[in-house]
């Protein structure tokens, strides 16, 4: 076996939870939604260079208090001062730091069910404090 990349994440929601989700992951973040399987729960799939990277699936009563191991996604990003500008335009709010000893910086910040998600940028692209 060999195992070459990872494939997907899914994110459970409640169903209203799903036109926040859209908003986050298509206007926010600028993925696409796309085709997704005829399940018998309503969901979104959101496509990242044509592979469906996100699933949204909407199948929680409430959301959950823990989220047990799960800790984050990652995606690779560029655009540093760009994508504060996008987010403060958004009116979102996010946290950042460069990772120690890599030439990485990362923001983080949290869907609207509470998944944590990091973009990863590669330094030398200023990392300054966002506002």
């Amino acid at each position: 076996m060999k195992i070459e990349q990872i494939d997907h994440m899914t994110i459970r929601c409640r169903p209203q939870d799903l036109p926040a989700m859209e908003r986050f992951y298509g206007e926010l973040l600028g993925l696409t939604p796309g085709p997704r399987p005829d399940f018998n729960f309503p969901g979104i799939w959101f496509y990242l260079n044509g592979r469906a990277t996100v699933h949204i699936a909407a199948r929680l009563d409430s959301l959950p208090a823990e989220k047990g191991a799960y800790d984050h996604v990652s995606f690779k990003a560029s655009d540093l001062e760009g994508t504060r500008a996008h987010f403060r335009h958004m009116g979102v709010t996010w946290d950042e730091a460069p990772v120690p000893g890599f030439p990485l910086h990362q923001i983080f910040l949290n869907d609207p069910a509470g998944a944590k998600v990091e973009l990863t940028f590669d330094f030398p692209e200023k990392a300054s404090a966002h506002g």
